[in-house]
């Protein structure tokens, strides 16, 4: 399918995707394309490109009744993940499962709440595996009514026929220049700024969470003094690996505190309407719940990824802390072989492994 053109209409506001970093061409052909959309559209880039902030702006750019202002209430509650015609499908498991394919094509006959268009955006969509195929003609032919926003880190044999049926647009790895930028317009002093994004490999969004996390630094030590403090018992790796998942469980404080801030606002805002409805018994249950289950997963879905997020930040410390032992004949071969079998559990993270089980395992064949 061919490049969007630039319609002649007005544009969405630049706002929506003011938390997108560095894409200054996906975020131009993702503009274009809220004018005048078509049905599906797919988003490939590494993790961290701000593909799903991208997804949700664009989906709150082809919701809004005012042309994708950024400021009404359909844009705040898309951007909030609580609109009804906006569907985020996550993997559960590897992979895209046969059942998640069949809730997708559920989802896709479903008819807007709101207005006359939903948009559907998957993720995670180079892992779709075998239910490739079960997607296919719903993502080909999709009711009128929506829009499909496929996210995928790249494009494998699998999915070719699929992203022939969409509009790719590509996302670029973050330069680094420009993760600097955003946090300094946040108020980071420019020296942590540098030294943040560098940390977070140039993602926007592990950036800024790092930025409102105090404890991040003493969690970047702990990870550093694994290799000086395991000691040939299997009792200390196990209390190492049960010491690391505590770390991980205090990560995800400062995320908690930003997503009690939403649930907080979303719920007065509910009593708001319930109050001006003046509706009562169910009917003013309702109001006040609107939004709330979706809210609950979306809060549940970004503390999962937060978690991986940072057990890859500790392993890729462990890898250095390993690899500055690369230089001394006496130790190389055994820090490839420590670097191996961390950079194998990275790769496995994507099957949701045990954490618990597999740091245990890491370390006590570290230590051997």
């Amino acid at each position: 399918m061919g490049a969007v053109s630039s319609p002649s209409v007005d544009l969405p506001s630049e706002r929506l995707f003011a938390t997108v970093a560095g894409q200054p061409a996906a975020v131009a052909a993702l503009r274009a394309a809220a004018r005048r959309p078509v049905h599906a559209y797919l988003l490939v880039g590494p993790e961290g490109t701000g593909k799903r902030a991208a997804a949700a702006a664009f989906a709150a750019a082809l919701l809004c009744p005012g042309g994708g202002d950024g400021t009404c209430d359909s844009c705040r509650r898309v951007l909030a993940g609580i609109h009804p015609d906006v569907a985020v499908v996550e993997r559960e498991g590897a992979a895209i499962t046969i059942d998640a394919a069949r809730e997708v094509t559920r989802l896709a006959a479903r008819s807007p709440v709101e207005g006359d268009r939903k948009v559907l955006v998957l993720t995670d969509f180079h892992l779709v595996g075998v239910a490739g195929p079960a997607l296919l003609k719903t993502i080909e032919e999709p009711p009128p009514s929506t829009v499909f926003v496929v996210l995928a880190e790249h494009v494998p044999a699998d999915l070719i026929t699929i992203a022939s049926r969409c509009v790719r647009i590509d996302f670029r790895p973050v330069p680094l220049a420009a993760v600097v930028e955003l946090l300094v317009a946040d108020g980071v002093s420019p020296e942590r700024a540098d030294h943040l994004a560098e940390v977070a490999g140039g993602r926007p969004d592990r950036a800024r969470l790092l930025a409102a996390d105090p404890g991040f630094e003493a969690r970047r030590q702990a990870w550093r003094s694994v290799p000086a403090r395991l000691d040939g018992t299997g009792a200390t790796a196990a209390g190492l690996a049960d010491e690391l998942i505590g770390l991980l469980d205090s990560s995800v404080e400062p995320l908690k505190a930003r997503q009690a801030a939403e649930t907080s606002a979303l719920e007065e805002r509910n009593a708001r309407a319930a109050s001006v409805n003046g509706k009562v018994g169910r009917a003013a249950r309702a109001d006040l719940t609107a939004g709330v289950k979706d809210l609950d997963e979306r809060h549940r879905r970004e503390i999962r990824r937060q978690r991986t997020d940072e057990l890859r930040t500790g392993l890729a410390i462990l890898a250095g802390e390993y690899g500055d032992r690369l230089a001394d004949p006496g130790s190389r071969a055994a820090a490839i072989a420590a670097i191996s079998a961390i950079d194998e559990l990275g790769r496995n993270l994507v099957r949701n492994p045990g954490e618990t089980l597999a740091l245990q395992a890491l370390l006590v064949g570290l230590d051997r």
